[in-house]
């Protein structure tokens, strides 16, 4: 399982995200391979809580981009991802420069893992409509696009227009930050084909997982994918058992997985997350 890496998400929330756990787990994951840290995001929780909603209201949930931005500056090597961030609901481009200038602070560790959103008291709340999130995504992500990588930066769509501007310093990839789009739906494995480097999902297990390959595969077979963006990395999520087998792994391995991410539910005690990072860390 040489080429599958070891990723860990969830930690800038509940029990694990005051600074002194931060940098104790950061460094520790770093430590023990584990090659990126993704970052989830919830700028507001339905309240009372909805069945949809992965949170209680007053779960605590730090912003991605804060977060990371302390996590670059604690460590060296690790990658550092949302995973992910809810694009319709951000100004693309103020995540465009916020995005670029994380990139440049962390030496170019940056991964914009982004998704459509699902949770409609959210996005009702910063103004957002759930029926224009997939639109105002697909434009947000050729917007950012556009101001990263063109020398005379231009766009107009529905959502966003500009021109006659421009924004440096452009992130330290030619190609503008990396960018990783997660879910599960037909618009989002089209997404991910057209727009990303790479897909973020999560389940259940190896059928979960074969399935969503399965709508890669279709996906790919409907809409073109951009020479400059190559090969699409799948990046993958078991979710329930947050344990992960060393007979998992390998079946995630030999279906292509590039990024196993592992999640250390239910993060409530920082100890305890160590010791989940400690025993996930021989797998790959």
């Amino acid at each position: 399982m040489d080429s599958m890496e070891l990723g860990v998400a969830g930690l800038n929330a509940k029990a694990t995200l005051r600074p002194e756990d931060t940098v104790r787990l950061a460094r520790l994951a770093e430590e023990l391979g584990y090659r990126s840290w993704w970052a989830g995001d919830h700028v507001v929780l339905p309240s009372p809580r909805t069945s949809e909603s992965p949170m209680a209201p007053t779960d605590p949930i730090l912003d991605p981009l804060v977060h990371l931005g302390y996590l670059a500056a604690v460590t060296e090597r690790i990658e550092l991802a949302t995973g992910i961030v809810i694009l319709p609901q951000r100004n693309p481009l103020v995540l465009a420069k916020q995005a670029a200038s994380l990139d440049v602070l962390s030496g170019g560790r940056l991964t914009l893992g982004v998704g459509a959103g699902y949770l409609e008291p959210e996005l009702t709340a910063v103004g957002v409509s759930l029926a224009e999130r997939g639109r105002r995504t697909d434009e947000y992500l050729d917007a950012m696009t556009a101001l990263w990588t063109s020398p005379t930066p231009e766009f107009h769509g529905r959502f966003v227009s500009f021109d006659h501007v421009d924004a440096h310093p452009r992130p330290v990839r030619p190609g503008g930050v990396k960018i990783v789009v997660g879910g599960h739906s037909p618009a989002a494995f089209r997404r991910a084909v057209a727009r990303g480097r790479g897909w973020f999902g999560n389940g259940s297990g190896v059928a979960d997982l074969e399935k969503h390959l399965a709508g890669l595969r279709e996906a790919a077979e409907r809409v073109s994918r951009p020479d400059r963006l190559g090969r699409l990395e799948i990046n993958w999520m078991q979710l329930d058992p947050v344990r992960v087998s060393a007979a998992e792994a390998s079946q995630y391995a030999s279906l292509g997985v590039d990024r196993l991410v592992v999640y250390p539910l239910p993060l409530e005690d920082p100890a305890e997350v160590a010791a989940f990072l400690t025993r996930h860390a021989e797998l790959v």
